[in-house]
């Protein structure tokens, strides 16, 4: 088992590698999540000792405040509608390089702007990769279709909670205002198949499942793994 220090520094070598793929004159989407917030940490002191120039897209209001605190420059979709690269980080990731994102329960921005980029990376250290999917799944839901999605959902054989705040009474309410549920699959055999089942729910938002991955940066003991989706 990994202690807390080996594990922060996995995620800060995977972090810190991916950031060294922005060029001067870049559009980014930046993700949310402890791994993914020392790229962001990277590329403000490159912005500082550099001089690298890029605008950044953030996902979440967690990564916006620390890309504001590191010095980069931000910009939006709507100005910036098609970004050069996204970096983001991941719950879980299988080896055919499906991901389930949503922990911090932003996966519905993630996504949009995963999409948005020519180039997806992952960052990740080794605890998060496996060769099945298993995780629950993130799901945001319009708080008005809870129990019509929930129904949905156990039909497909899930079995959805809804996500409760930790430092607050009541559900987790995500930045569009909407509520999680977490939704236990079991293993997942075919991840593609089952977001195509989960997406045309009535009142489902976004689901936490991925498939638009570009490539991994994968933190192990001995380094950092670079691996590229078979197309």
């Amino acid at each position: 088992m990994k202690d807390a220090s080996t594990n922060s520094n996995a995620k800060r070598m995977a972090g810190e590698a991916a950031a060294e793929l922005v060029k001067s004159g870049m559009v980014v989407g930046l993700g949310t999540g402890s791994t993914v917030a020392w790229t962001i940490q990277r590329l403000g002191a490159r912005v500082r000792e550099e001089g690298l120039e890029l605008l950044g897209v953030p996902t979440s209001f967690q990564s916006e405040h620390l890309a504001i605190a590191s010095g980069i420059k931000l910009t939006s979709l709507n100005q910036h509608p098609i970004l050069d690269l996204a970096i983001d980080g991941a719950d879980q990731v299988d080896a055919d390089l499906f991901v389930i994102k949503g922990g911090g329960a932003a996966h519905t921005r993630e996504k949009v702007v995963s999409c948005s980029a020519k180039r997806f990376v992952i960052v990740a250290d080794e605890s998060k990769f496996v060769q099945r999917l298993s995780r629950p799944v993130p799901v945001e839901v319009l708080a008005f279709a809870t129990r019509l999605v929930e129904r949905r959902l156990q039909s497909l054989g899930g079995s959805p909670v809804l996500r409760q705040a930790m430092r607050k009474d009541g559900p987790v309410i995500t930045d569009n205002g909407n509520l999680v549920m977490d939704v236990d699959f079991g293993s997942i055999q075919d991840p593609r198949a089952l977001a195509a089942k989960i997406s045309p729910i009535p009142g489902v938002v976004e689901h936490g499942i991925f498939d638009n991955v570009d490539e991994l940066y994968l933190a192990r003991a001995d380094g950092v793994e670079k691996i590229r989706r078979s197309r």
